[in-house]
């Protein structure tokens, strides 16, 4: 008969003693190997690394969406085949993966909490590999808004256990870097997509001009079907469903280079243990317990995070690109798709690198920084295309500087919003109501999406570049809000960022900077490990 979680705490515990002085106040870093090679030296953590793409595919299986979406749009062969969609007709395009989003958020939860995070990844992936196929099968209209709305279903079941997968997996030191790569490789799938769909442009009037890059959409969901049996569970589900010692070989085998005594094991153990055991208590309170009055201000940020993404005018770009250009004078479709697969590689290394500044800069901070520089660009943005469109497009300059702002635009927007909101997130929720709050999340988004599939086209036709200003005041509301809401959980464990939270909320966003870089671990040493 296996020991009870209590027992199992208190061995751990014990064990604990033998590393340290008796009283000592263990940290991580007292606890992190001092002799082990850097990560790519060490064969298990390089395999784990390897593996965790697999969760990270569900972030690049979604940019692919989008950019593709924007690519076919600029494609003659797609508009004709579909009667040259626009307004609502196109909006249903768009907003066709909202659709599965709103159908698949609630299973996407439950099957990550009670089958595991895999499980999730492998049912979301399936559906995307099926619903691309039919997608490039569509004989119509109606065929391909379907196979988008199937699209949906399946990616946010996928997406909701992914970046908590690649938190509650990753070697400790790396955790911060790995889980803000997640959503930066959302821009791996866009560049393949957009330069994709500018190669088959050249087909002439061949209809696989569009039918190969919506084929290619089952690429990244089929690699996870192919690599997800052999990426490990998350010991935190394992250990929420008392299966710790499963949990304890995992993180033997790839936090600890096999070594059973090993502190760092005793430590990661302990801690998840500690936490969960508290956790517990809420387990039979059901999805609700996201929007009580304890978790009241998570709830807030779970919803604003996602918001933000979407309702920063970045929605205009991601899936209007073509209407964009359009309305500054950049007409053919060969240039629009070269500016949109330039556009993708630009954004993907701008965030590559912005992950080298989230040790320093910590996560607020970021957000801050993210939200001033995008609103002054967009005011910018909003002057210039004023200016061009009452000069009827006569000034290539003009056109030339709005293009020039949607780059810097999206220099601003990648600081804080692509790869940080996931890390975040995972951040100030604990674990029991982790999957319902990146579940509310992905409702957020697509809720957020509808907006965006029906009123930015529409907008954009009526009123061209004065609906800019709606997203100016948008992003102006966005800094406040950061500013009196966002507690700063930089340099702590994923356990203690719970309790950095709650710090931050209760002493005060402004001094809590501080407070964590004195007393946390330094996260900008990932690869001494």
């Amino acid at each position: 008969m296996s020991q009870s979680t209590a027992d199992q705490l208190a061995d751990l515990k014990n064990g604990q003693a033998d590393h340290f002085e008796h009283g000592a106040d263990v940290k991580l870093e007292d606890v992190l190997p001092k002799d082990s090679p850097p990560w790519y030296r060490d064969s298990r953590l390089l395999l784990l690394n390897f593996l965790l793409l697999v969760p990270i595919f569900s972030s690049t299986g979604i940019g692919y969406d989008g950019s593709m979406v924007n690519g076919l749009q600029a494609q003659s062969q797609w508009q004709t085949f579909f009667n040259h969609p626009t307004g609502y007709t196109l909006g249903h395009i768009s907003c066709g993966p909202t659709y599965g989003t709103f159908i698949g958020v609630v299973p996407a939860q439950y099957i990550a909490d009670k089958w595991g995070r895999r499980a999730g990844i492998m049912v979301g992936s399936t559906l995307m590999v099926i619903a691309s196929a039919i997608q490039a099968a569509s004989q119509n209209y109606g065929m391909f808004l379907a196979a988008r709305i199937l699209i949906g279903a399946g990616s946010v079941i996928g997406i909701v256990p992914a970046p908590s997968l690649l938190s509650e997996l990753s070697f400790p030191t790396h955790r911060a870097f790995m889980t803000t790569a997640y959503n930066v490789m959302w821009y791996g799938g866009a560049t393949l997509a957009a330069w994709v769909t500018y190669g088959t442009y050249w087909m002439g009037d061949s209809n696989w001009s569009w039918r190969i890059p919506s084929l290619l959409q089952a690429f990244f969901p089929l690699c996870q079907l192919l690599l997800v049996f052999w990426l490990p569970e998350s010991p935190r589900f394992l250990i929420f469903k008392d299966r710790i010692d499963e949990a304890r070989k995992i993180l033997v085998h790839y936090h600890a280079h096999g070594d059973e005594s090993s502190a760092l094991v005793d430590f990661e153990l302990t801690e998840i243990i500690q936490a969960l055991e508290l956790e517990k208590q809420h387990k039979s309170v059901g999805f609700g317990v996201l929007f009580s009055k304890e978790n009241r201000r998570r709830a807030f940020i779970t919803g604003m995070v996602p918001f933000m993404q979407q309702m920063s005018g970045n929605g205009l770009v991601s899936y209007y690109l073509s209407l964009v250009l359009t309305s500054i004078g950049i007409k053919t479709s060969s240039r629009q798709l070269i500016i949109n697969g330039g556009l993708c590689l630009y954004n993907w290394g701008i965030s590559a690198i912005m992950i080298g500044f989230l040790p320093r800069f910590g996560r607020r901070r970021l957000f801050l920084i993210c939200t001033s520089s995008m609103l002054v660009v967009f005011v910018i943005w909003t002057v210039l295309s004023a200016v061009n469109q009452q000069r009827n497009f006569e000034q290539k300059a003009l056109g030339q500087g709005v293009l020039a702002m949607i780059f810097i635009y999206y220099l601003a927007y990648d600081i804080g919003l692509l790869g940080l909101p996931y890390l975040y997130l995972t951040e100030v929720l604990p674990y029991y109501i982790r999957s319902q709050g990146m579940a509310f999340g992905q409702f957020v988004t697509s809720c957020v999406g509808i907006y965006q599939s029906y009123v930015n086209p529409i907008a954009m036709d009526a009123i061209s570049w004065k609906y800019y200003i709606v997203y100016c005041c948008i992003i102006a509301c966005e800094f406040v809000i950061v500013f009196f809401t966002f507690p700063e959980t930089k340099g702590a464990t994923l356990e203690e960022s719970t309790e950095a939270f709650d710090r931050g909320v209760r002493g005060g966003v402004r001094h809590q900077v501080k407070e964590l870089e004195l007393d946390d671990l330094d996260e900008s040493k990932p690869a001494d490990v």
